[in-house]
């Protein structure tokens, strides 16, 4: 991927059963945390826990790949400037989230640290206006399981409502949203992740923190 991706922007609570599930409210607009590039890494290598987490979760999504610069963008410029897609996991350490969220802080230790936005390759060809599947299996067994058309957002809605408040560049990423099924990791597990029912990516938790 070149350049560089200098961010990726993530959007919280954009699939309402998630939201539900972790008891949160459903938000009337996309609220948007970043991740920065030392966080992205490949999908293929093990994922690492970070020591000072007891809980790190597990959420798939989809990742859309920034084209062309968008800054307080139009539809048809979000439309143009969106390209390849790819699956990956918002790894989140939800025992610091949710002490963080008790005293009203950002989430950023919870969310953006070291390693916690592994990516698969692009995918060429999506029609980003159809529903595109996500799964994830961890140990055989099926943990996380929607598609893009749960969103409460679209992904041009994401992308536009962003450009708003900050220039998305060539080769940033944008994150959209993870369905219901969230939970834990463990050393050991094995987890299989699977983009519109065709592609399959296998990933391993390592052993140790």
């Amino acid at each position: 991927m070149s350049p560089l991706p200098q961010k990726a922007v993530c959007v919280a609570r954009n699939y309402r059963a998630h939201a539900q599930e972790l008891g949160n409210p459903i938000p009337d607009e996309p609220v948007f945390f970043l991740k920065p590039p030392s966080a992205i890494c490949p999908l293929e290598e093990p994922l690492v826990l970070p020591s000072w987490s007891n809980s790190v979760h597990h959420e798939i999504e989809l990742a859309v790949l920034v084209k062309n610069r968008l800054s307080n963008a139009s539809l048809e410029e979000v439309r143009a400037g969106l390209g390849p897609v790819a699956v990956a996991l918002d790894l989140t350490a939800r025992d610091i989230q949710q002490k963080l969220k008790e005293k009203g802080l950002p989430w950023e230790k919870a969310k953006a640290f070291d390693r916690a936005l592994p990516l698969g390759p692009w995918i060429e060809g999506l029609d980003l206006d159809q529903p595109i599947t996500l799964e994830l299996k961890i140990n055989g067994q099926t943990r996380q399981k929607g598609n893009t058309s749960q969103m409460i957002h679209s992904i041009f809605a994401l992308a536009q409502e962003a450009s708003r408040y900050f220039t998305l560049e060539p080769g940033d990423l944008l994150l959209t949203g993870t369905p219901e099924g969230v939970g834990p990791l463990a050393p050991g597990d094995q987890l299989e992740l699977i983009l519109a029912d065709r592609w399959r990516y296998l990933t391993q938790v390592a052993h140790g923190r």
